[in-house]
């Protein structure tokens, strides 16, 4: 009996899988599959407390100072290094969104100041202030999955959009927008 178990464990996780597989190849056939719909348990609680220094004797920036500026209108942290060519990728869009008035807030994440400065110089700076986190410790507490990551602060400090990967036309246009002016209301 023993023995039929163990033989049958491979066909059981096999199927499994293919049933999830053709689950997932269904939804995209339907056009309700988005691989970027990564939910954060940090959506719509306070963001969390920290407090991270600045580059090259910059000030840097913490949360009690995104809440006061939040209060004049919400704050798009972003998450961003020198080495991801996703972040390289936002960066016209991040550029627009900031010149639209949005406050845009840039969290540095495990980056060399000299790499942040020159990726800064060659994709514009978007960024009213810029932290470093070095040490990651304040993705981890955002819920962070991987560079880049936007996530809109509202007045009471409360995380009320977030994006995985890249700021997009499309995702500034269908998710962005309608969010800040939800905290506007």
């Amino acid at each position: 009996m023993n023995r039929r178990i163990l033989l049958l464990a491979p066909l059981a996780v096999t199927a499994a899988g293919g049933a999830a597989f053709w689950a997932m190849l269904d939804r995209m056939q339907r056009g309700s599959f988005d691989p970027h719909a990564i939910g954060n348990p940090m959506l719509n609680k306070p963001m969390p407390e920290f407090t991270l220094p600045g580059y090259a004797g910059a000030p840097g920036f913490s949360s009690t100072d995104i809440r006061q500026a939040a209060q004049s209108k919400p704050v798009l942290v972003n998450f961003f290094a020198s080495w991801c060519i996703p972040c390289a990728a936002e960066a016209d869009v991040l550029n627009a969104v900031a010149q639209g008035g949005l406050q845009v807030w840039g969290i540095c994440y495990k980056d060399k100041p000299d790499k942040m400065q020159a990726f800064l110089t060659q994709y514009g700076n978007p960024y009213a202030r810029i932290a470093a986190d070095e040490a990651g410790r304040t993705a981890i507490d955002f819920g962070v999955y991987g560079v880049p990551e936007s996530y809109l602060i509202d007045r009471a400090g409360i995380i009320r959009w977030h994006v995985p990967g890249p700021l997009t036309q499309e995702n500034v246009q269908q998710s962005l927008l309608p969010a800040i002016k939800a905290t506007a209301a």
